[in-house]
């Protein structure tokens, strides 16, 4: 008898192989526990926590991407950068890149929690125990993946208008958000589009990490206080149990976001993501690899925070649970 979950019963239809009615029914069940409410909650914590940090963002991102070119401006410091893009553009230079951060932040956290909560449904469907770690991993990872292949060309975009320099607005290379996707196209086709896509693949590690320990997080404190493990917290919990989350993946991951980033950078130019860790250990040493880790830290745990209180409110609000 197999100990597998019962995902329901499959049989042969004629004319057709068993194997191809298998895998036609697991994905019939998968989109059973589909539901819109996930997407829209995510959706909801990532477009707010994008809006009133992404100051932030830009900063890490500039820092990540500082390898020594004379064409960057130098920086000593997050609040040296930012009152040096402040100087010279105003507030509409610290929201440089701010309509794609907007889409790609709204859009990963919508379909992330969309196909998380769908895969993890169809995982548990049948059982009465809890998941394990292990498949919180593997269903986070999963939907990293369909997540990142659908959202990788706005992150491209976002990266180009946050590394344009200069304060005059006609000798910037984008003029935005559009311009960007239709300029990138046409010079460096779908391969230019999907740039970092790599890296990024090895960063759904960072989205499965967070998401693992902050179901595991939640469970046990949940055990602790002998709720049961999907009993609603107030705000100070759920923000506590993201942002020790969070803290974990990114002391673990932060690596491969300074890869990507470079990687998606229009001053330099990389052969793969081999030629830029080669380059970036020879040139800068391990230090190279956490560039930008600070402001990156200060930025992303309370936009984690913040994305998953509105998450974990609006999500129970749609779907009518306490």
């Amino acid at each position: 008898m197999s100990s597998a979950p019962n995902h329901g019963n499959v049989t042969e239809t004629a004319g057709l192989p068993s194997k191809h009615v298998s895998i036609g029914g697991h994905v019939q069940q998968v989109f059973s526990h589909v539901k819109i409410e996930n997407l829209v909650a995510g959706l909801s914590g990532g477009v707010v926590s994008t809006m009133v940090l992404h100051p932030l963002d830009l900063v890490k991102i500039r820092f990540a991407v500082s390898d020594g070119l004379e064409l960057r401006p130098k920086y000593s410091g997050i609040m040296h950068c930012m009152r040096s893009v402040w100087h010279q553009e105003g507030l509409r230079g610290l929201y440089q890149g701010v309509t794609p951060n907007i889409w790609g932040a709204g859009a990963s956290w919508g379909l992330y929690f969309f196909f998380y909560n769908a895969i993890k449904g169809y995982t548990k469907e049948g059982r009465q125990e809890e998941l394990s770690p292990a498949e919180h991993l593997v269903s986070a990872a999963e939907a990293g993946i369909l997540t990142l292949t659908i959202t990788n060309p706005i992150w491209v975009t976002k990266t180009r208008l946050v590394l344009q320099y200069s304060a005059d607005p006609t000798s910037k290379q984008y003029r935005g958000m559009v311009d960007a996707l239709v300029k990138i196209y046409r010079h460096e086709g779908i391969p230019g589009l999907y740039r970092g896509y790599v890296p990024g693949l090895f960063g759904t590690s960072h989205g499965a990490l967070q998401f693992m320990a902050y179901e595991e997080l939640k469970r046990d404190y949940n055990k602790y206080r002998r709720a049961s493990s999907d009993a609603k917290l107030n705000p100070l919990e759920y923000i506590t149990m993201a942002a020790l989350s969070k803290i974990f993946a990114v002391a673990t991951t932060y690596p491969y976001q300074v890869v990507r980033a470079r990687l998606q950078d229009q001053h330099n130019r990389y052969s793969g993501v081999g030629d830029v860790v080669r380059r970036t250990w020879r040139n800068e040493g391990v230090m190279g690899f956490y560039k930008g880790i600070i402001p990156n830290l200060i930025r992303v745990t309370p936009a984690c925070c913040i994305t998953f209180v509105v998450y974990e409110n609006v999500s129970r609000y749609l779907l009518g649970t306490k």
